[in-house]
């Protein structure tokens, strides 16, 4: 499967992340290749973007990797249990990133379900395989993903995202998920999902 380039990345994050519906997140270990494709996720555009951890230019330890070139993992801790996953974009000074909401276990589900659930695939129930990887905490719980991944190059390095098979896809937009305190900005349509079918 081949890489997306840093090409990829030097965009506005709303073209990013509609292009990466469909794509291959790819977390390779000592264990195994962790895979999922991307089927959710969320634009975040910057210092203009009261949703974003660098609204109004707040420059912290914690969002230094936002201001790096895109095609970086921005990786942090919520509510002190749920780590997620973001791909920063654009160009360096720019602090805009791409969140990475929801997937399809791929590859070696063995693997993913230990991770998420602690016990082999076979055992997990309809509801635990609904709820797989359906929301940022839960994919990076799947994935392995920690802080230990933030500032990961996502074009070279265990954690990257390569092209896709499908050949067509439809997207839905709406209003992103979790941001009411942001104002308007939580109006805007900056959600995308892969719609089957």
């Amino acid at each position: 499967m081949k890489v997306l380039p840093r090409e990829f990345y030097l965009r506005d994050a709303r073209e990013v992340a509609r292009d990466l519906l469909g794509k291959i997140l790819v977390h390779r270990t000592e264990r195994g290749d962790l895979m999922v494709e991307i089927t959710e996720v969320e634009a975040y555009l910057g210092i203009g973007d009261s949703a974003c951890h660098s609204y109004g230019d707040r420059r912290t330890q914690r969002t230094e990797t936002l201001y790096g070139l895109g095609g970086h993992a921005y990786i942090y801790l919520i509510y002190g249990m749920h780590y997620l996953l973001n791909a920063v974009t654009g160009e360096k000074g720019d602090p805009c990133a791409v969140l990475i909401r929801a997937g399809i276990p791929l590859g070696d589900r063995e693997l993913l379900a230990q991770n998420r659930y602690g016990k082999p695939y076979h055992q997990l129930s309809k509801a635990q395989l609904k709820a797989f990887c359906d929301g940022p905490g839960k994919l990076s719980k799947a994935l392995g993903l920690t802080v230990r991944q933030n500032g990961w190059d996502l074009c070279d390095s265990p954690l990257v995202i390569t092209e896709g098979a499908r050949k067509k896809i439809t997207i839905a937009t709406g209003p992103r998920i979790g941001v009411e305190y942001a104002g308007e900005a939580a109006l805007w349509p900056l959600n995308y999902r892969l719609v089957e079918g």
